[in-house]
Protein backbone atom coordinates (compact mmCIF):
# COMPACT_ATOMS: atom_id res chain seq x y z
CA UNK A 1 0.00 0.00 0.00
CA UNK A 2 1.34 3.50 -0.86
CA UNK A 3 1.92 6.14 1.75
CA UNK A 4 -1.14 7.89 3.14
CA UNK A 5 -0.35 11.45 4.21
CA UNK A 6 -3.25 12.78 6.24
CA UNK A 7 -1.86 16.26 6.72
CA UNK A 8 -2.09 18.21 9.96
CA UNK A 9 -1.34 15.99 12.94
CA UNK A 10 -4.43 15.20 14.89
CA UNK A 11 -2.31 15.03 18.03
CA UNK A 12 -2.05 18.82 17.89
CA UNK A 13 -5.81 19.19 18.14
CA UNK A 14 -7.42 19.26 21.53
CA UNK A 15 -10.56 17.09 21.67
CA UNK A 16 -13.68 19.21 21.74
CA UNK A 17 -17.34 19.31 20.73
CA UNK A 18 -18.44 17.19 17.80
CA UNK A 19 -18.17 19.33 14.68
CA UNK A 20 -17.75 18.42 11.01
CA UNK A 21 -15.61 20.22 8.45
CA UNK A 22 -17.00 20.96 5.03
CA UNK A 23 -15.85 18.87 2.07
CA UNK A 24 -14.38 22.01 0.50
CA UNK A 25 -12.25 22.62 3.59
CA UNK A 26 -10.90 19.07 3.49
CA UNK A 27 -10.01 18.94 -0.20
CA UNK A 28 -8.47 22.43 -0.10
CA UNK A 29 -6.04 21.36 2.63
CA UNK A 30 -2.63 21.58 0.93
CA UNK A 31 -1.28 18.70 3.03
CA UNK A 32 -3.52 16.00 1.56
CA UNK A 33 -6.12 17.42 -0.87
CA UNK A 34 -8.10 14.60 -2.48
CA UNK A 35 -5.87 11.79 -1.15
CA UNK A 36 -8.31 10.64 1.59
CA UNK A 37 -10.79 9.65 -1.11
CA UNK A 38 -8.14 8.09 -3.35
CA UNK A 39 -6.34 5.90 -0.82
CA UNK A 40 -9.54 4.44 0.61
CA UNK A 41 -9.70 2.21 -2.50
CA UNK A 42 -7.19 -0.06 -0.74
CA UNK A 43 -10.07 -1.14 1.46
CA UNK A 44 -10.94 -3.35 -1.52
CA UNK A 45 -8.42 -5.94 -0.30
CA UNK A 46 -10.79 -6.59 2.60
CA UNK A 47 -13.37 -7.98 0.15
CA UNK A 48 -11.05 -10.36 -1.71
CA UNK A 49 -11.68 -13.16 0.79
CA UNK A 50 -15.51 -13.11 0.65
CA UNK A 51 -15.40 -12.82 -3.15
CA UNK A 52 -12.99 -15.76 -3.51
CA UNK A 53 -14.94 -17.96 -1.07
CA UNK A 54 -18.39 -17.10 -2.51
CA UNK A 55 -19.46 -15.98 0.95
CA UNK A 56 -23.10 -16.11 2.04
CA UNK A 57 -25.31 -13.04 2.41
CA UNK A 58 -24.85 -12.99 6.19
CA UNK A 59 -21.05 -12.92 5.82
CA UNK A 60 -21.29 -10.12 3.25
CA UNK A 61 -23.51 -8.09 5.56
CA UNK A 62 -21.05 -8.60 8.41
CA UNK A 63 -18.09 -7.54 6.24
CA UNK A 64 -19.98 -4.52 4.91
CA UNK A 65 -20.77 -3.49 8.49
CA UNK A 66 -17.07 -3.75 9.37
CA UNK A 67 -16.15 -1.69 6.30
CA UNK A 68 -18.73 0.95 7.23
CA UNK A 69 -17.29 1.26 10.75
CA UNK A 70 -13.81 1.58 9.24
CA UNK A 71 -14.94 4.35 6.89
CA UNK A 72 -16.37 6.28 9.83
CA UNK A 73 -13.06 5.99 11.67
CA UNK A 74 -11.01 6.77 8.55
CA UNK A 75 -12.89 9.81 7.29
CA UNK A 76 -13.40 11.02 10.85
CA UNK A 77 -9.69 11.84 10.95
CA UNK A 78 -10.21 14.28 8.08
CA UNK A 79 -13.74 15.58 8.51
CA UNK A 80 -14.04 15.97 12.28
CA UNK A 81 -12.97 19.38 13.55
CA UNK A 82 -11.26 17.88 16.61
CA UNK A 83 -10.86 14.11 16.16
CA UNK A 84 -9.60 11.85 18.92
CA UNK A 85 -6.90 10.51 16.62
CA UNK A 86 -5.54 7.65 18.71
CA UNK A 87 -9.09 6.42 19.36
CA UNK A 88 -9.61 6.19 15.59
CA UNK A 89 -6.35 4.26 15.14
CA UNK A 90 -7.20 1.95 18.03
CA UNK A 91 -10.61 1.35 16.47
CA UNK A 92 -8.94 0.20 13.22
CA UNK A 93 -6.71 -2.18 15.17
CA UNK A 94 -9.78 -3.54 16.97
CA UNK A 95 -11.52 -4.14 13.62
CA UNK A 96 -8.46 -6.10 12.52
CA UNK A 97 -8.62 -8.25 15.64
CA UNK A 98 -12.36 -8.88 15.25
CA UNK A 99 -12.33 -9.77 11.55
CA UNK A 100 -8.95 -11.53 11.22
CA UNK A 101 -10.35 -14.90 12.36
CA UNK A 102 -13.06 -14.84 9.67
CA UNK A 103 -11.50 -12.71 6.92
CA UNK A 104 -7.77 -12.72 6.18
CA UNK A 105 -8.21 -9.43 4.32
CA UNK A 106 -8.61 -7.78 7.73
CA UNK A 107 -4.84 -7.23 7.65
CA UNK A 108 -5.84 -4.09 5.69
CA UNK A 109 -7.09 -2.57 8.95
CA UNK A 110 -3.69 -3.06 10.58
CA UNK A 111 -2.01 -1.45 7.55
CA UNK A 112 -4.31 1.58 7.65
CA UNK A 113 -3.80 1.94 11.42
CA UNK A 114 -0.01 1.84 11.04
CA UNK A 115 -0.03 4.30 8.14
CA UNK A 116 -2.14 6.81 10.10
CA UNK A 117 -0.26 6.51 13.38
CA UNK A 118 2.78 8.73 12.55
CA UNK A 119 0.43 11.65 11.86
CA UNK A 120 -1.51 11.12 15.08
CA UNK A 121 1.34 11.38 17.58
CA UNK A 122 3.80 14.17 18.38
CA UNK A 123 7.18 12.43 18.31
CA UNK A 124 9.06 9.75 16.41
CA UNK A 125 9.54 7.82 19.66
CA UNK A 126 5.78 7.59 20.08
CA UNK A 127 5.56 6.40 16.46
CA UNK A 128 8.06 3.59 17.07
CA UNK A 129 6.23 2.49 20.21
CA UNK A 130 2.87 2.61 18.44
CA UNK A 131 4.05 0.65 15.40
CA UNK A 132 5.65 -1.95 17.68
CA UNK A 133 2.39 -2.29 19.60
CA UNK A 134 0.30 -2.76 16.44
CA UNK A 135 2.73 -5.33 15.05
CA UNK A 136 2.86 -7.21 18.36
CA UNK A 137 -0.93 -7.37 18.69
CA UNK A 138 -1.30 -8.62 15.11
CA UNK A 139 1.55 -11.13 15.57
CA UNK A 140 0.10 -12.59 18.79
CA UNK A 141 -3.29 -13.07 17.18
CA UNK A 142 -1.74 -14.51 14.02
CA UNK A 143 0.21 -17.07 16.00
CA UNK A 144 -2.87 -18.01 18.02
CA UNK A 145 -4.91 -18.44 14.83
CA UNK A 146 -2.03 -20.26 13.06
CA UNK A 147 -2.24 -17.92 10.07
CA UNK A 148 -0.19 -18.65 6.98
CA UNK A 149 3.11 -16.79 6.53
CA UNK A 150 1.82 -14.31 3.92
CA UNK A 151 -1.17 -13.29 5.99
CA UNK A 152 1.08 -12.97 9.03
CA UNK A 153 3.52 -10.82 7.01
CA UNK A 154 0.80 -8.44 5.81
CA UNK A 155 -0.59 -8.16 9.34
CA UNK A 156 2.70 -7.50 11.15
CA UNK A 157 5.79 -6.53 9.13
CA UNK A 158 4.14 -4.79 6.18
CA UNK A 159 2.24 -2.28 8.41
CA UNK A 160 5.55 -1.47 10.12
CA UNK A 161 7.17 -0.73 6.73
CA UNK A 162 4.29 1.56 5.74
CA UNK A 163 4.26 3.32 9.10
CA UNK A 164 8.04 3.81 9.04
CA UNK A 165 7.80 5.37 5.59
CA UNK A 166 5.06 7.73 6.70
CA UNK A 167 7.20 8.86 9.63
CA UNK A 168 9.21 11.02 7.21
CA UNK A 169 6.07 12.74 5.88
CA UNK A 170 4.69 13.21 9.39
CA UNK A 171 7.92 14.89 10.53
CA UNK A 172 7.86 17.13 7.46
CA UNK A 173 4.29 18.13 8.27
CA UNK A 174 5.29 18.94 11.85
CA UNK A 175 8.15 21.11 10.60
CA UNK A 176 5.83 22.89 8.18
CA UNK A 177 3.40 23.58 10.99
CA UNK A 178 6.16 24.99 13.19
CA UNK A 179 7.35 27.16 10.30
CA UNK A 180 3.81 28.34 9.68
CA UNK A 181 3.39 29.25 13.35
CA UNK A 182 6.74 31.05 13.34
CA UNK A 183 5.71 33.06 10.28
CA UNK A 184 2.42 33.98 11.93
CA UNK A 185 4.32 35.11 15.04
CA UNK A 186 6.71 37.21 12.94
CA UNK A 187 3.78 38.79 11.12
CA UNK A 188 2.08 39.52 14.44
CA UNK A 189 5.24 41.09 15.88
CA UNK A 190 5.67 43.19 12.74
CA UNK A 191 2.12 44.50 13.09
CA UNK A 192 2.65 45.28 16.77
CA UNK A 193 5.92 47.06 15.99
CA UNK A 194 4.26 49.11 13.26
CA UNK A 195 1.41 50.13 15.56
CA UNK A 196 3.93 51.14 18.23
CA UNK A 197 5.93 53.13 15.69
CA UNK A 198 2.87 54.99 14.46
CA UNK A 199 1.77 55.67 18.04
CA UNK A 200 5.19 57.08 18.94
CA UNK A 201 5.45 59.14 15.77
CA UNK A 202 1.94 60.56 16.09
CA UNK A 203 2.66 61.45 19.71
CA UNK A 204 5.81 63.31 18.67
CA UNK A 205 4.24 65.00 15.65
CA UNK A 206 0.97 66.06 17.25
CA UNK A 207 2.43 66.91 20.65
CA UNK A 208 4.92 69.35 19.13
CA UNK A 209 2.49 70.83 16.61
CA UNK A 210 -0.40 71.29 19.02
CA UNK A 211 1.95 73.01 21.44
CA UNK A 212 2.93 75.48 18.72
CA UNK A 213 -0.68 76.07 17.74
CA UNK A 214 -1.59 76.71 21.40
CA UNK A 215 1.29 79.15 21.89
CA UNK A 216 0.60 81.10 18.72
CA UNK A 217 -3.15 81.18 19.36
CA UNK A 218 -2.57 82.54 22.87
CA UNK A 219 -0.15 85.14 21.48
CA UNK A 220 -2.61 86.15 18.77
CA UNK A 221 -5.35 86.49 21.36
CA UNK A 222 -3.18 88.86 23.40
CA UNK A 223 -2.20 90.91 20.33
CA UNK A 224 -5.56 91.11 18.60
CA UNK A 225 -6.42 94.51 20.11
CA UNK A 226 -2.92 95.88 20.71
CA UNK A 227 -1.31 94.83 17.40
CA UNK A 228 -3.90 93.49 14.91
CA UNK A 229 -1.36 93.06 12.10
CA UNK A 230 0.91 90.94 14.28
CA UNK A 231 -2.08 88.94 15.48
CA UNK A 232 -3.14 88.37 11.88
CA UNK A 233 0.36 87.12 11.08
CA UNK A 234 0.25 84.69 13.99
CA UNK A 235 -3.13 83.35 12.86
CA UNK A 236 -1.76 82.75 9.36
CA UNK A 237 1.15 80.87 10.89
CA UNK A 238 -1.32 78.75 12.90
CA UNK A 239 -3.01 77.87 9.62
CA UNK A 240 0.34 76.97 8.02
CA UNK A 241 1.33 74.89 11.03
CA UNK A 242 -1.99 73.03 10.90
CA UNK A 243 -1.45 72.19 7.24
CA UNK A 244 2.08 71.07 7.98
CA UNK A 245 0.77 68.94 10.84
CA UNK A 246 -1.57 67.14 8.46
CA UNK A 247 1.36 66.47 6.13
CA UNK A 248 3.48 65.24 9.04
CA UNK A 249 0.77 62.84 10.18
CA UNK A 250 0.62 61.38 6.68
CA UNK A 251 4.40 61.08 6.65
CA UNK A 252 4.34 59.34 10.03
CA UNK A 253 1.89 56.76 8.76
CA UNK A 254 4.00 56.18 5.66
CA UNK A 255 7.08 55.87 7.86
CA UNK A 256 9.34 58.68 6.69
CA UNK A 257 10.01 62.38 7.22
CA UNK A 258 10.33 64.92 4.40
CA UNK A 259 12.06 67.58 6.53
CA UNK A 260 15.73 67.28 7.41
CA UNK A 261 17.35 67.73 10.78
CA UNK A 262 18.46 71.30 10.03
CA UNK A 263 14.90 72.28 9.16
CA UNK A 264 13.70 70.67 12.39
CA UNK A 265 16.28 72.63 14.41
CA UNK A 266 15.16 75.86 12.74
CA UNK A 267 11.54 75.03 13.54
CA UNK A 268 12.50 74.23 17.14
CA UNK A 269 14.20 77.61 17.48
CA UNK A 270 11.07 79.36 16.20
CA UNK A 271 8.89 77.42 18.65
CA UNK A 272 11.07 78.28 21.63
CA UNK A 273 11.24 81.95 20.72
CA UNK A 274 7.47 82.09 20.35
CA UNK A 275 7.21 80.68 23.89
CA UNK A 276 9.54 83.43 25.15
CA UNK A 277 12.58 81.20 25.59
CA UNK A 278 15.98 82.57 24.52
CA UNK A 279 17.69 80.10 22.18
CA UNK A 280 21.34 79.34 21.57
CA UNK A 281 21.76 77.02 18.60
CA UNK A 282 25.22 75.57 17.86
CA UNK A 283 25.21 73.17 14.94
CA UNK A 284 27.79 71.76 12.58
CA UNK A 285 26.37 71.99 9.07
CA UNK A 286 28.99 69.51 7.84
CA UNK A 287 27.47 66.61 9.78
CA UNK A 288 26.25 64.01 7.28
CA UNK A 289 23.73 61.55 8.69
CA UNK A 290 22.16 58.36 7.29
CA UNK A 291 18.44 58.76 6.68
CA UNK A 292 17.39 56.64 9.66
CA UNK A 293 19.64 58.49 12.12
CA UNK A 294 18.49 61.86 10.79
CA UNK A 295 14.85 60.88 11.21
CA UNK A 296 15.41 59.73 14.80
CA UNK A 297 17.29 62.90 15.73
CA UNK A 298 14.62 65.07 14.11
CA UNK A 299 11.97 63.41 16.25
CA UNK A 300 14.21 63.76 19.31
CA UNK A 301 14.57 67.52 18.70
CA UNK A 302 10.82 67.82 18.29
CA UNK A 303 10.02 65.88 21.47
CA UNK A 304 12.75 67.56 23.54
CA UNK A 305 11.72 71.08 22.56
CA UNK A 306 8.05 70.26 23.16
CA UNK A 307 8.92 69.15 26.70
CA UNK A 308 10.86 72.37 27.30
CA UNK A 309 7.90 74.47 26.17
CA UNK A 310 5.31 72.48 28.09
CA UNK A 311 6.99 71.58 31.35
CA UNK A 312 10.37 73.25 31.92
CA UNK A 313 9.31 76.87 32.55
CA UNK A 314 12.76 77.75 31.21
CA UNK A 315 14.19 81.15 30.22
CA UNK A 316 17.00 79.86 27.99
CA UNK A 317 17.61 76.73 25.95
CA UNK A 318 20.72 75.55 24.14
CA UNK A 319 20.64 73.23 21.13
CA UNK A 320 23.95 71.69 20.10
CA UNK A 321 24.71 69.23 17.28
CA UNK A 322 28.22 67.99 16.67
CA UNK A 323 30.20 65.09 15.29
CA UNK A 324 32.81 63.41 17.44
CA UNK A 325 34.66 60.09 17.22
CA UNK A 326 32.46 58.62 14.49
CA UNK A 327 29.27 59.52 16.33
CA UNK A 328 26.72 62.31 16.23
CA UNK A 329 25.95 64.04 19.52
CA UNK A 330 22.80 66.08 20.11
CA UNK A 331 22.34 68.16 23.26
CA UNK A 332 19.19 69.92 24.42
CA UNK A 333 19.76 71.88 27.64
CA UNK A 334 17.45 74.29 29.48
CA UNK A 335 17.57 76.22 32.74
CA UNK A 336 14.08 75.23 33.84
CA UNK A 337 12.72 73.38 36.86
CA UNK A 338 14.08 69.93 36.02
CA UNK A 339 12.17 66.71 35.50
CA UNK A 340 10.25 64.07 37.38
CA UNK A 341 11.76 60.59 37.76
CA UNK A 342 9.28 58.69 35.58
CA UNK A 343 9.62 58.89 31.81
CA UNK A 344 6.58 59.80 29.76
CA UNK A 345 5.49 58.11 26.54
CA UNK A 346 7.35 60.58 24.37
CA UNK A 347 10.71 60.17 26.08
CA UNK A 348 10.27 56.42 26.33
CA UNK A 349 9.54 56.19 22.60
CA UNK A 350 12.55 58.40 21.88
CA UNK A 351 14.80 56.13 23.94
CA UNK A 352 13.53 53.03 22.12
CA UNK A 353 14.25 54.54 18.72
CA UNK A 354 17.74 55.65 19.74
CA UNK A 355 18.66 52.27 21.23
CA UNK A 356 17.40 50.44 18.13
CA UNK A 357 20.10 52.28 16.17
CA UNK A 358 22.80 51.39 18.69
CA UNK A 359 22.82 54.81 20.33
CA UNK A 360 22.40 56.09 23.88
CA UNK A 361 20.14 58.64 25.56
CA UNK A 362 21.10 60.32 28.82
CA UNK A 363 19.01 62.73 30.86
CA UNK A 364 20.48 64.75 33.74
CA UNK A 365 19.08 67.35 36.10
CA UNK A 366 21.67 70.05 36.74
CA UNK A 367 20.20 73.56 37.04
CA UNK A 368 17.55 72.49 34.58
CA UNK A 369 17.45 69.51 32.25
CA UNK A 370 20.08 68.26 29.85
CA UNK A 371 19.23 65.66 27.24
CA UNK A 372 22.17 64.04 25.42
CA UNK A 373 21.67 61.66 22.49
CA UNK A 374 24.59 59.90 20.84
CA UNK A 375 24.17 57.93 17.62
CA UNK A 376 26.83 56.09 15.58
CA UNK A 377 27.19 57.59 12.11
CA UNK A 378 27.73 54.22 10.45
CA UNK A 379 24.76 52.03 9.60
CA UNK A 380 24.12 49.37 12.24
CA UNK A 381 21.70 46.42 12.23
CA UNK A 382 18.36 47.68 13.50
CA UNK A 383 16.95 45.77 16.46
CA UNK A 384 13.41 44.42 16.08
CA UNK A 385 10.89 46.84 17.51
CA UNK A 386 8.43 44.08 18.35
CA UNK A 387 10.87 42.58 20.83
CA UNK A 388 11.54 45.73 22.78
CA UNK A 389 10.48 45.71 26.40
Amino acid sequence: MPLIPIGRESADRTPGPFKLKSWKTVVNNTDHGWSPLFWVVYLGFFFIDPIASHASLSIWLRDLLGAAVFLLLYFGLFFLERPRALVHVAGMVLLGLLFQPINHGACTFFIFAASMLPFCVRTQTATVIGLGTIASIAAVQGLILHLDSWTLFFSTLFPVFIGAGNTFFAERNRMNRRLHKANEEIEHLAKVAERERIARDLHDVLGHTLSMITLKSELAGKLIERDPLRAQKEIREVEDISRQALSNVRDAIRGYRAQGLMAELAQAKCTLETAGVAVQCDTETTVKLPAMQESVLSLAVREGVTNVVRHAQAHTCRLRLEQQNGSCRLEIQDDGQGFVTAEGNGLRGMRERVEMLGGTLERTNRSGTMLVITLPLKDVPVKEEGRQA
